[in-house]
């Protein structure tokens, strides 16, 4: 099949966008609308043409397909396929049925003209890859609807519907069930009527009240929002064009701006997650064809914050969901969590309270393993202690149905001792959400030594459902995420215990881009949580697992964290706002003093180093050994759980950006420090640095 087909309908020719699955704009289906505006054009008994989509979109904008590739950039690029629409003297009709996004919603502005079925999805998201509408984008739309919706169009990347769009977007809202003939219909009236060729390149930018005051304030606004991302300032320049400048001046303003970002480091990294995401969908030998069990009861063992957060995630998704705890004020305390987060949304106007009835609707409780016994799929979130695991897994084993998914919320455990407490043991997978589980994006799928291809297949395509990103770990102690994330705490621990203070090292890392510092992190996490690891971890191996002991003094003084209002920070009542507290400063100073180490001046650029080139070095190390699949699987995990910033692409893209053989070469420096034996770069971090190649 032609990527773009081409007919006549008595006096209308039709082109239609045939590149599944969303009508990608690669170079054939460039190529053939072209070829279909000419033959329209050359053909007398033609007065009108209409492109529609096939499937199920209009166009979903550029083929992915083609990134980084020659043919992204052959001719006709798409500037030139939206002129020779936008120019043809017979009037052009886009007909929207279901998605116009980016490059596709830029084609529909070229035509003269848009009929859309009604809640069509409408969209310019190029931002959220870090770079800008490229082919005319930011000069048609604020000539089309009003400059400030155009602009937060362009800010925020998210659709409009077609039915609720800002006028001038849309023309007419198609009437019937069938979006062809009502374009068809649409085109001979434009024709009967000889309405003008409506160009927007030619129209005026609507724009009400003060220009210069209305761009200087979205300058403000974008820096103070926007920290890090580089496309977000250059988009106002653009709409500042298309205000102050003729057309094609503003078109190459647009363009200007347009190859810098493409070019950028940022950008780069915003693109590098957006294919990894999708990358940590495919596990090599389990294929889509693999067999897959259908999910259509779910039952959670635990009514603590975790297991209260994974069923919302269930119900959420519309899945009906069973918690189970041993005694009823646990589950009441449980429901009643529950009930206030829904309401919270409900009353921030994100959830509607037909709505959060309906979800609470979908959970039910029980006391007893009988109860849940034909559920498909099991979840256990009970306390990190493997004694506590054995017991429900063993009476699960009992209980449960044969094909029910047996699965471990496990942070750092071992998968496949767990699996063993049981005698089906290719049922048993690791489920690792993150907290708060109904927000948070990220499910690490820890596949056991016995699990199932069936059952991993299904995990995954669970994750989807309840729409987070699953990533495959195998089993190691903290597997990817946590495990890495070890390395990294334990070089803020011996930066605090060198000279600096915990407030420095948490605002060295923000400036830097986390969402968080790593002690912030631990206060709302829970002290007492990472104090138990370090705990069991010197037990299993005293000679590694060198942690400094201040940080256990404070747990020792029942500073757990938000939860207990006073942490490495004190929490005033009703804050969850971080407040330096004099005495954890004084504490810390004193433990240097009390293990002869003279305190010393640590710079920013220090800390971030040796906090980000830990988690390098630990992923090289899971990477060699197996654990994750790709190096992208491991940026995917550190930018959808762990707050790394977006635009430095998660921690093994930016080590390839700073070059491994100048992290190889700072980690040598820091050996011939404290505890300098923590910085042997892994096998393969040396061997790709000599070899001057990168993870990715």
């Amino acid at each position: 099949m032609s990527a773009a087909e081409y007919a006549v309908h008595g006096d209308v020719a039709v082109v239609t966008l045939n590149n599944p699955p969303v009508n990608g704009l690669g170079h054939a289906l460039r190529k053939g609308i072209v070829e279909g505006i000419e033959r329209a054009v050359a053909d007398p008994n033609v007065t009108a043409v209409v492109l529609i989509g096939a499937g199920n979109a209009f166009s979903g904008g550029a083929d992915i397909r083609e990134f980084n590739t020659p043919a992204a950039a052959a001719e006709p690029h798409l500037r030139q396929v939206i002129a020779i629409v936008e120019g043809a003297p017979k009037p052009v009709v886009a007909a929207i049925h279901k998605v116009a996004m980016g490059g596709g919603l830029e084609l529909a502005l070229g035509c003269h003209y848009r009929i859309a079925a009604p809640a069509a999805q409408l969209a310019l998201p190029e931002v959220k890859l870090g770079i800008l509408p490229g082919a005319g984008g930011t000069q048609r739309l604020p000539r089309a609807i009003d400059a400030r919706a155009a602009l937060d169009m362009m800010l925020s990347g998210n659709p409009v519907l077609s039915d609720r769009a800002p006028g001038g977007l849309v023309d007419e809202i198609a009437p019937g069930a069938d979006l062809l003939q009502d374009a068809l219909a649409f085109a001979r009236r434009l024709v009967a009527e000889e309405r003008p060729l409506r160009k927007l390149r030619d129209q005026k930018v609507k724009l009400e009240g003060d220009a210069a005051a209305f761009f200087a304030e979205a300058r403000q606004r974008v820096a103070k929002g926007s920290r890090g991302f580089p496309a977000p300032p250059r988009i106002v320049d653009c709409v500042a064009a298309a205000v102050e400048l003729p057309f094609d001046e503003g078109a190459r303003v647009e363009r200007e701006r347009y190859e810098a970002l493409v070019a950028s480091t940022e950008s780069k990294a915003m693109r590098h997650a957006f294919f990894a995401e999708r990358a940590a969908a495919k596990i090599p030998d389990v294929p889509d064809t693999t067999p897959t069990r259908q999910i259509a009861k779910v039952a959670i063992i635990g009514a603590g914050t975790m297991g209260g957060g994974i069923a919302m995630a269930f119900a959420n998704a519309g899945l009906p969901v069973t918690l189970l705890e041993l005694k009823q004020d646990a589950l009441d305390r449980g429901l009643e969590t529950i009930r206030k987060n829904y309401a919270a949304t409900v009353a921030k106007g994100r959830l509607s309270e037909p709505e959060m009835a309906k979800r609470m609707a979908l959970l039910s409780t029980a006391l007893a393993y009988d109860a849940i016994r034909d559920a498909d799929l099991v979840i256990e979130a009970v306390f990190e202690d493997m004694g506590v695991k054995e017991s429900v897994f063993r009476r699960l084993d009992e209980a449960m149905k044969a094909g029910s998914i047996l699965a471990t919320n496990t942070s750092t455990l071992d998968v496949n001792r767990i699996a063993a407490f049981t005698r089906r043991p290719q049922d048993v997978i690791g489920m690792h959400f993150f907290s708060p589980a109904n927000v948070m994006r990220l499910l690490e799928v820890v596949r056991g030594a016995s699990t199932s291809k069936e059952v991993l297949a299904t995990v995954m395509k669970v994750a989807k459902t309840i729409r987070k990103t699953g990533v495959v770990s195998g089993v190691c102690d903290g597997f990817i995420g946590n495990r890495m994330l070890e390395e990294y705490l334990r070089q803020a621990y011996f930066l605090v215990e060198e000279g600096a203070l915990p407030q420095q090292v948490d605002k060295a890392l923000q400036d830097w881009g986390l969402a968080m510092g790593p002690f912030a992190m631990m206060d709302m996490a829970g002290q007492d949580i990472g104090w138990h690891v370090r705990k069991r971890r010197r037990a299993e191996d005293p000679e590694r697992q060198i942690y400094p002991a201040w940080l256990d003094r404070i747990c020792e003084l029942g500073r757990f964290g938000q939860k207990t209002g006073k942490g490495v920070y004190q929490y005033p009542a009703g804050s969850r706002t971080p407040v330096p507290d004099p005495e954890i400063e004084q504490l810390v100073i004193g433990y240097s003093k009390e293990i002869g180490v003279e305190r010393r001046t640590v710079g920013d650029q220090q800390i971030v180093e040796r906090c980000i080139y830990a988690l390098v070095n630990e992923g090289a190390k899971i990477l060699e050994e197996g654990i994750a699949l790709r190096a992208s699987d491991i940026d995917t995990v550190y930018l959808t759980g762990y707050g790394f910033p977006l635009y430095r692409g998660g921690p093994m893209f930016y080590a390839d950006t700073v070059g491994l053989n100048s992290v190889v070469a700072a980690m040598a420096n820091y050996a011939k420090g404290r505890n300098g034996q923590f910085w042997k770069p892994a096998t393969l971090l040396a061997r790709l640095a000599a070899e001057g190649k990168t993870f990715n």
